[in-house]
């Protein structure tokens, strides 16, 4: 007997010899909550909630960027000086994303927000960037950081060769991919001993540079500030690079959906976080100071291994492995949330509704993931880490800055939202100056052609929302109602309950 109708637009499909995979595992899946309502479920409490921002943001970054930092910067004060305001702005723009979370409790973050304050176009120009560029971009960099340090204890200093780092950059993907789909409470607690990990690895370098300074080894920081930068275009190129180890302090936005009680978590989750991480981040810099030169830390690639190598002796293996756990762990938690923003995306029918489908079993997005972990493979062709990193801060510092001219927009437009967590006006309009200085003064002062790709990117996604959303229902859909359907029953997954509803 024909017992289930899968309908889809006017298509409706009858299938005699499936038994109901989705039906039988929604009604017996004791998980299930909401009687039986198919939706992401909220795993997320406060531990995993700072595991995942600290987890995020510590990863390849603190031990990639010191070299971009400093080569702009061109001393080891201004250095330092740019540490800390990357630590406090951070801090500021997570705090107007409290805000923004605990009022629009939505997954997406910047697309939730940019969609509520100006509307659809927006909305779906980052979620083109960021589901086809910046996320995948921002894992591809964390895994070929991870495959720098993991394969550096078994090949001398010329390193590995690409093509083996980029394969098991790749099979990292690819087990991440594996763990997410697998279940988020899974992610959780890894993020969490993860997190607990390289926060022990930081300590180590922080106690050795401790230990190094206690013997009178000063020299480093005489005449700290001598040759430092006056061209607003290389302290810019700098703050990205100090950015670029800060990202992921906007990471728990992506999957506020998940939190429990937001309105509580989130904001605390982020008193948590960014004090903590900005403490170590400016004392691992100081400890790499006190033992590495200017000249040796300039001409180094892995910063992390050298100071190893210098402090520890024999011991010095630690520090790579240090490195590879922290960077495998940051990329659990990017793979984690990048999916929701192809999820959020297709529940607005900005992208294919395939990718807002819920595994019935498991409840994760398992066709967001998917695809996100295919596009972050794509993006290990190109490996040129710090020339992602310009592509990254640029298309990155634009929707942040149009988040918080989003905040000021639903300030003036909607005064009665609830807001559980408000910060003061000051706080957004410091983040709108700070966007305005780092996104206008890279390409007045020393245009890059990453900016231009990253310009033209939008441009895209600018021409694509005509045909792909203004127009889309002049489109035949048979093809993608079929593939829909083939993916579902392939996937186990389901429409999430507030779409069918």
């Amino acid at each position: 007997m024909c017992k289930y109708v899968y309908k889809i637009g006017h298509m409706s499909i009858i299938n005699c010899s499936q038994q109901n995979v989705m039906a039988e595992a929604v009604n017996n899946d004791k998980r299930l909550k909401d009687n039986g309502k198919v939706q992401l479920n909220q795993e997320l409490g406060l531990l995993s909630s700072v595991g995942i921002i600290v987890g995020s943001i510590i990863g390849s970054g603190i031990f990639i960027s010191p070299i971009g930092v400093l080569s702009n910067t061109g001393s080891i004060g201004l250095s330092l000086v740019v540490w800390t305001s990357c630590g406090i702005i951070s801090t500021l723009g997570a705090l107007a994303f409290a805000e923004l979370g605990t009022s629009i409790p939505k997954s997406g973050a910047e697309y939730a927000y940019l969609y509520e304050a100006f509307g659809s176009l927006p909305a779906f120009v980052f979620a083109w960037v960021k589901i086809f560029a910046n996320r995948p971009s921002s894992q591809a960099v964390v895994c070929l950081t991870f495959s720098e340090y993991a394969l550096s204890p078994f090949f001398d200093a010329c390193g590995p060769p690409l093509l083996i780092k980029k394969l098991l950059a790749a099979s990292v993907l690819a087990l991440l991919g594996a763990i997410n789909c697998y279940d988020v409470k899974a992610v959780a607690k890894i993020q969490v001993v993860f997190t607990g990990l390289k926060l022990l690895a930081l300590s180590i370098i922080i106690m050795g540079g401790v230990v190094h300074l206690s013997k009178g080894n000063l020299e480093y920081f005489d005449n700290a500030f001598s040759g430092s930068t006056d061209d607003p275009s290389k302290i810019a190129l700098a703050f990205y690079s100090g950015f670029w180890a800060f990202g992921g302090w906007n990471y728990l936005n992506l999957a506020t959906e998940e939190v429990k009680d937001p309105t509580r978590t989130l904001p605390r989750a982020i008193w948590i976080s960014l004090p903590l991480v900005t403490i170590f981040y400016l004392l691992t810099n100081i400890s790499y100071f006190a033992v590495i030169s200017k000249t040796e830390l300039l001409a180094s690639t892995t910063t992390g291994v050298l100071w190893g190598n210098k402090v520890l002796g024999v011991a010095s293996i630690l520090i790579p492995i240090s490195v590879a756990v922290s960077t495998f762990g940051a990329a659990n938690g990017t793979t984690f949330v990048t999916s929701r923003v192809a999820y959020a995306a297709a529940r607005n029918g900005h992208m294919p509704k395939v990718l807002s489908m819920i595994n019935v079993k498991r409840r994760t997005p398992l066709p967001s993931i998917i695809l996100s972990v295919t596009l972050s493979i794509l993006m290990l062709i190109p490996g040129d880490i710090f020339s992602l990193i310009s592509f990254l801060s640029f298309t990155s510092w634009l929707f942040i800055g149009g988040s918080m001219l989003a905040l000021l927009v639903l300030r003036w437009t909607r005064p009665t939202l609830h807001r559980p967590f408000k910060v003061p006006l000051v706080i957004p309009i410091i983040m709108v100056a700070v966007t305005l200085f780092l996104v206008i003064t890279p390409i007045t002062k020393e245009p890059k052609i990453e900016f231009l790709y990253a310009i033209l990117f939008v441009i895209v996604g600018l021409l694509l929302y005509i045909p792909f959303v203004c127009c889309r229902h002049r489109w035949n859909h048979n093809f993608l109602d079929k593939f829909t359907v083939i993916v579902q029953l392939v996937m186990e997954s389901t429409a999430p309950y507030e779409f069918n509803k």
